[in-house]
């Protein structure tokens, strides 16, 4: 018998790739058919192993889960950006693989990033999510998140709605 080992830890430069790589996969099985295909396709490739190794260089706190020595999900967190909002943290991303989410890694990877973000003095935390991504809606709602503010990003031209969840 195997056993896998499971962890969450803060992200180094060598983790680069395969944050972009979970980043692809993540984002294409979320965003397809709610986001433009061109669009996301931009976005997507603009992200690849070197933006995350400037990101993670540059002090941004980006957290990671790994099974097995696999990254298979990241997080990134901060301050709140949304002055509007009393809420000081914000996790800013929060994705998984496809095959892996579903089986409680995204909660457990939600409860370290807002442990950081009370480590560094930060209370309360805002998640935003594109309304259509109903994953991310149920999984944050489930999660007893708040849907307290609401926004507009577009794409190409297609406006989509933002809704802000707060944890206190």
């Amino acid at each position: 018998m195997t056993t896998l080992t499971i962890d969450i830890r803060r992200a180094d430069p060598d983790d680069a790739q395969a944050i972009a790589d979970v980043h692809h996969e993540a984002w294409m099985g979320a965003y397809s058919g709610i986001i433009p295909h061109r669009a996301l396709a931009r976005m997507v490739s603009r992200r690849g192993s070197d933006w995350w190794s400037h990101a993670i260089r540059r002090s941004a706190t980006v957290l990671v889960v790994v099974i097995g020595g696999e990254i298979v999900g990241y997080a990134t967190l901060g301050r709140n950006r949304a002055r509007e909002l009393s809420q000081q943290g914000e996790i800013y991303e929060l994705y998984l693989k496809p095959e892996y989410q579903g089986v409680g890694l995204g909660s457990r990877l939600f409860a370290a990033a807002r442990r950081k973000l009370a480590d560094h003095g930060l209370e309360g935390t805002v998640v935003w999510a594109l309304e259509e991504n109903t994953g991310a809606t149920a999984f944050y709602e489930g999660a007893g998140g708040r849907d307290i503010a609401e926004g507009v990003e577009v794409f190409d031209q297609k406006a989509l709605k933002k809704v802000a969840y707060i944890f206190d």
